[in-house]
């Protein structure tokens, strides 16, 4: 057993899963910061710090998976001497924590998804209620996300959302305005606005649906020029929000809106409170309010009970609606979720031929929408530069999940962090080559 290292204490902080969780590993940072902890994000192995803290995934098979092994991973490296101490915290912490505390004694400490003060102080820094806000951001320096409420009070019956994040909790407009000032003095030029369901933002607090209000707030915030929407749940959806984002030049014609499926049974028994006709007349009403605005998706497939005959519905629709983008993903049983009690009838196998069908219906849609776009100008924001080509992407894409524009570095210039006009002259399925004008 070797005796603790007398180097300085480095703290690395490791995010797995969604936005919502890098938004949370931001916000432990800039609080440690404060402290005057030295804090850093996956750092490589070499700077990786003695002090490791393990932000965890908890939503689906896979997610759960990579996330215990890399608590094993680093309850390993603590054995040998490489590491310090070992904390966890994030989804999967909260949801199984009696379970990974007798399983892996090896980890310091596990924390919920509301503990962050109490994680603060095994940390060794105190929790400062006036960094309102003030976080550390990990993104490329011109977006970052902006999480608007915390929670779900929806009964979808395959999600274990609500087990992990709890109820619905919105953040005021006040305090999300002084959010986005401090992020654009910071160069943030994007705003991609997060939260469990983006519809229900308000209802807690102002007693209404209340996004259209905080989207004409955050308009006015100077430096922000692109305000992206994820995660719309469909059913109550506040339709004077396209009203702005068509008034609003600001406001990206873009939206994310999970559907999960569309055959009536299926959506009766995952308790969406919507079917095939609501669902596909809200999205004609999206693309006749707002023309030309991408629509992005996210299906589930073998789910309990899912037929032939309802996957054939779910496919047809996919054909008829072509969404700009979309994710497909096989159905996972969670636990203590309302489908864990039905029958997991659907082999895996089939789930993933299914997803892959689905996919590849999209991948053509994709191509040939793309393919319009060939001599077309549009305004990009560039990421970053990789390889031989700058990365960026137009308003139609959000980062990590859509298209992305690549210029050739080595005939064209272009500045990470700003917006340039980029006229397409190729496309692939899911990405655009284009030149600067």
């Amino acid at each position: 057993m070797r005796t603790k290292s007398l180097k300085k204490n480095k703290i690395n902080v490791i995010t797995l899963g969604c936005s919502k969780n890098v938004y949370d590993s931001e916000v432990l940072m800039g609080q440690l910061r404060a402290s005057g902890k030295d804090v850093t994000h996956e750092a490589p192995e070499a700077e990786e710090g003695n002090i490791i803290v393990i932000n965890t995934c908890g939503f689906i098979d896979n997610a759960k998976a990579e996330s215990v092994n890399m608590i094993l991973e680093y309850a390993d490296k603590k054995e040998r001497g490489l590491v310090d101490k070992v904390f966890v915290t994030g989804c999967l912490s909260e949801r199984y924590r009696p379970d990974l505390e007798k399983e892996i004694p090896n980890v310091d400490q596990f924390f919920g998804t509301t503990e962050l003060p109490q994680l603060l102080k095994a940390l060794g820094a105190d929790y400062k209620h006036e960094l309102l806000g003030e976080r550390l951001t990990t993104t490329p320096k011109n977006y970052a996300y902006l999480k608007i409420s915390e929670g779900c009070d929806r009964p979808c019956s395959f999600c274990a959302i609500p087990l992990m994040r709890g109820k619905n909790v919105s953040q005021t407009i006040e305090k999300l305005v002084k959010e986005a000032e401090g992020l654009a003095k910071n160069g943030v030029k994007e705003l991609i606005l997060i939260a469990q369901d983006l519809t229900y933002y308000g209802l807690d607090l102002y007693k209404k649906r209340n996004l259209g209000e905080l989207l004409e707030a955050l308009v006015k915030v100077e430096g922000i020029e692109w305000i992206r929407l994820h995660y719309a749940f469909p059913t109550g959806f506040p339709m004077d929000v396209l009203e702005i984002m068509k008034r609003e030049p600001k406001i990206c014609n873009y939206i994310d809106i999970p559907l999960q499926h569309i055959s009536d049974s299926i959506l009766k028994s995952m308790r969406r409170g919507t079917t095939q006709e609501k669902t596909t007349k809200l999205l004609k009403d999206f693309r006749e309010a707002v023309p030309g605005m991408a629509i992005r998706t996210t299906l589930i497939v073998g789910y309990p009970g899912e037929t032939q005959e309802d996957f054939n519905i779910l496919k047809d629709f996919v054909q008829e609606m072509k969404f700009d983008r979309m994710g497909c993903f096989a159905y996972s049983h969670e636990e203590n979720t309302h489908a864990y009690l039905l029958e997991d009838d659907v082999p895996d196998t089939v789930k993933q031929e299914r997803a892959n069908e689905i996919m590849e219906l999209q991948s053509q849609i994709s191509w040939d929408l793309n393919q319009e776009k060939i001599g077309q100008t549009f305004k990009c924001i560039i990421d970053r530069k990789e390889g031989g080509h700058f990365v960026g992407r137009t308003e139609f894409d959000s980062p990590d999940v859509d298209n992305e524009v690549l210029i050739d570095a080595s005939k064209h210039y272009v500045k990470t962090g700003e917006f340039v006009m980029i006229k397409i002259i190729e496309a692939t399925e899911f990405d655009l080559y284009g030149q600067p004008v």
